[in-house]
């Protein structure tokens, strides 16, 4: 089979990375493969239709409850004054109920544009000075008037920045998230962006005001859906980015700067209340992908045909660098960090390829090396974080650059891996089927003594667990043969030993030793060497 065909499964054109929209940014599976920016403006055209809907059964309910009220009114003049009272509260019965339904399964979505401090409770008199009359008046303020007021206080007015003025008001009764005592991380978050903004000067401090005051604002909208939290954090960016822009002369680096610091204060004092709401179903998702990878355990490097030799010392290094970058995105609270994560991850992918090919990678091997490094790492809660970055990060980061292609690349490889099939590893149904179930393993059941290869393993723990045990296995060969050779050199030793020994009594046997006397010395016997002539002197004898 071609290689071609081997890669049919995991190989994916650059162009599917790109908005469906044909506008040349990057796209999101999240958004339903288009750009943030399309996906906003389908959101915002979506959610204007929906206040018209809103709007036009607001008024539908009023002109009804007004219709009632001035029937009942009418009718109860022709009634005897002590039916009166009673025939009232039978109409308003009626249509309360016949209203409360029709609100039930055609206003539910209106509920969650207000909040509930939006709301003012009536003040409660009691029965006894109630009058008739304010007993019908108090009826005739009705759900959908109130539903209409509030609908026209909401929509009406463009969408702004909590004033100062809102933020004393709102902070009277502030969230339990924000009066919390505040970890030593947003204290040094929040100090540092106090000294950026003073290189602003005034601007820093109409920029703290607002962010201040729309984090203030974030704590009472916890009962929002997670893509409305979403939408109220991307209408901050983009009415901040749009100020800073008209202040900055369209400088755009000076911008994104300012936007990056401005994420990061924002979201670290929101991370705890925004990363995976208790409202959306991220959690599940988590769960659901962690299982599936944990399934997938048994796929092998061959079978996604990825281009890296993990037995290069430095491609295993890179290897191992990517997991552990993958891995540390779930530590990281602000989106841009954890965009940051994934491209160092990238760039390590890259840097093993290149030098397993010795050549520079393709976005052919690319993917598939991106999708082995995430089965092998198995990274905790992978679809919040990618969820999280979808939401909250900065667009512009999103639709281009490097960190928004490889982003891209590991939502594809997120995809990819939950659609694995038996046609995307060049095996059979039946034995994907197997594998999958347990029952058996692509591995060699026979051979019980050969460890599975390096880079088999979901998890990087046990791999290097295998990688020590084979480590271990060749020092006890060869510590086995350190033994042996120096048993043989003792016996070496040994038998030298004898042979010189034995060549030593061969030549005692030839060539006995025979101990002659001692020699005495020449005048020993001589006693009287008074008696010696005098030793010869020289003389000098005159010429």
């Amino acid at each position: 089979m071609s290689q071609r065909s081997e890669r049919r499964g995991i190989h994916v054109d650059q162009s599917e990375l790109l908005c469906k929209k044909g506008c040349g940014y990057y796209g999101n599976a999240a958004w339903q493969d288009l750009c943030s920016k399309c996906r906003k403006e389908k959101y915002q055209r979506a959610r204007q239709r929906q206040i018209q809907e809103d709007w036009a059964l607001a008024e539908k309910l009023q002109r009804e409850e007004e219709a009632a009220y001035v029937s009942s009114h009418s009718s109860s003049q022709t009634q005897p004054p002590q039916s009166h009272s009673q025939h009232s509260l039978a109409t308003f019965s009626k249509f309360e109920e016949k209203k409360t339904n029709e609100k039930t399964r055609k206003v539910t979505t209106v509920k969650k544009f207000f909040s509930p401090s939006s709301r003012t409770a009536p003040k409660k008199v009691p029965p006894e000075k109630e009058s008739e009359k304010e007993k019908l008046q108090g009826r005739r303020e009705s759900h959908g008037e109130n539903l209409l007021r509030d609908l026209k206080g909401i929509f009406t007015q463009p969408w702004e920045m909590a004033s100062p003025t809102e933020e004393s008001h709102e902070g009277k009764t502030p969230s339990p998230s924000i009066t919390r005592q505040s970890s030593i991380e947003t204290d040094h978050v929040s100090r540092d962006f106090v000294e950026f903004l003073k290189t602003l000067q005034k601007p820093g401090r109409e920029i703290h005001k607002q962010s201040r005051g729309f984090i203030e604002s974030m704590g009472n909208k916890k009962d929002l859906s997670a893509e409305e939290l979403s939408e109220c954090v991307q209408d901050f960016y983009q009415g901040m980015s749009d100020r800073l822009l008209n202040h900055f002369k369209g400088s755009s680096e000076k911008v994104d700067r300012v936007m990056d610091q401005v994420e990061k204060y924002i979201m670290t004092r929101l991370y705890k209340s925004v990363f995976c709401p208790e409202t959306s179903d991220d959690e599940k998702k988590d769960l659901a992908t962690q299982h599936r990878i944990r399934a997938l355990h048994w796929v092998t490097i061959q079978m996604l045909c990825v281009p890296v030799d993990e037995e290069i010392p430095e491609v295993s290094d890179s290897v191992v660098k990517a997991i552990t970058d993958i891995i540390e995105m779930d530590s990281k609270r602000v989106p841009r960090d954890k965009l940051a994560c994934i491209t160092s991850c990238s760039k390590h992918i890259f840097s093993a390829i290149r030098v397993t090919k010795n050549e520079p990678a393709s976005a052919d091997d690319f993917l598939p090396t991106l999708i082995y490094i995430v089965l092998k790492a198995n990274p905790p809660r992978l679809q919040s974080n990618i969820q999280y970055i979808t939401r909250f990060c900065n667009p512009s980061r999103l639709m281009t650059g490097e960190d928004g292609y490889y982003f891209t690349n590991l939502c594809c490889a997120i995809a990819f891996i939950e659609k694995l099939d038996a046609q995307s590893l060049n095996l059979s149904p039946e034995d994907f089927e197997r594998y999958m179930s347990g029952q058996a393993s692509p591995r060699r059941q026979d051979d019980t003594a050969a460890w599975p290869q390096s880079g088999t393993h979901v998890n990087p723990a046990l791999s290097q667990i295998h990688h020590n045990l084979k480590l271990l296995s060749s020092l006890e060969k060869r510590q086995q043969q350190v033994i042996e050779g120096a048993q043989n050199l003792q016996a070496e030793l040994a038998e030298w030993q004898d042979s010189v020994s034995r060549e030593v009594q061969e030549i005692l046997e030839r060539y006995p030793l025979e101990i002659k006397p001692r020699a005495s010395a020449i005048d020993a016997e001589n006693v009287e060497n008074d008696r010696l002539p005098p030793p010869l002197q020289p003389q000098v004898f005159a010429g």
